[in-house]
């Protein structure tokens, strides 16, 4: 049974090998209802069954250990840890009849995020959408597909507010390439785990720890995904340099830093060249 599940999984040699000890078998998506009993709160009541139902239905995607623990209430970094590989869990959920995950995400202060953004510190990031009692969609964002770009800074709140002049912020989850989205479960129907955990092993190449690396990096892929052909041009990439250099105002080579990046994603196995400016998408 061991050797076979050795055969499936294609992970790095350090990878922990508790992979292999992982359940194979289906999660239930729905939540527990005797958990929202006393609570008034929509967001109380949202709050509590979500982070119930990963706390006893979710694997680390990272290290494949069976279980993620539930850190104490409120903590200001993350909602959970996994015990194995010490990786940091923040869960952010929403209700969507049509399982839409949309394009934003609220979070909390934009102070605080930036600051883990450009510190290198902020948790990986599940986002969950549910409807009727049940998950209908759990994808996971690793932590280095987040730059301070896809942070939105909200209006601060006004002076007759609680926590008045309070600024806060949304995830733009949109802007992130598709690579950095890796779902869980995906219109009610359970991915295999083993996949789960391939995709997030594969994207680990592109793990930096310059900002600015990151941000061009991954700015290169998200056009590169937004070209509708597996075979591409250079021409093809270029004709977003106006869009990259709004972004990186102070990179007066724009051209040259879309080959270099295109040579880091060959290198990194997301492309491939297959002839003098040409491409192939893997």
């Amino acid at each position: 049974m061991l050797n076979g599940l050795e055969e499936k999984v294609n992970f790095s040699a350090n990878l922990n090998y508790n992979l292999l000890l992982c359940y194979i078998s289906f999660m239930d998506l729905n939540f527990n209802r005797k958990l929202a009993i006393g609570y008034k709160s929509g967001s109380q009541i949202s709050r509590v069954v979500t982070e119930d139902w990963v706390e006893h239905n979710m694997f680390c995607p990272i290290c494949g250990a069976r279980i993620l623990n539930h850190y104490e209430a409120n903590k200001p970094v993350a909602d959970f840890f996994c015990d194995e590989c010490k990786s940091d869990f923040e869960l952010k959920s929403k209700e969507s009849k049509n399982a839409n995950i949309g394009n934003k995400i609220t979070d909390g202060a934009y102070a605080t995020m930036i600051d883990r953004i450009t510190s290198l510190k902020n948790p990986h990031l599940f986002v969950m959408t549910y409807y009727n009692w049940a998950v209908n969609n759990l994808l996971i964002i690793p932590n280095y597909f987040f730059v301070p770009d896809i942070i939105e800074k909200r209006q601060p709140l006004k002076e007759t507010a609680r926590r008045a002049g309070w600024i806060g912020c949304n995830i733009e989850i949109g802007k992130i390439p598709d690579s950095g989205k890796i779902f869980i479960i995906k219109n009610s129907q359970q991915e295999d785990k083993f996949k789960v955990i391939d995709l997030y092993q594969r994207t680990l190449t592109l793990q930096t720890k310059r900002i600015e690396n990151r941000g061009w990096l991954l700015d290169v892929l998200k056009c590169v995904e937004r070209i509708p052909t597996d075979n591409f041009k250079l021409d093809d990439v270029y004709v977003f340099a106006k869009e990259l250099k709004r972004k990186h105002p102070d990179n007066n080579y724009v051209h040259d830093k879309i080959r270099q990046q295109l040579q880091y994603l060959r290198d990194k196995g997301f492309i491939k060249f297959t002839s003098r400016g040409h491409y192939q998408k893997i």
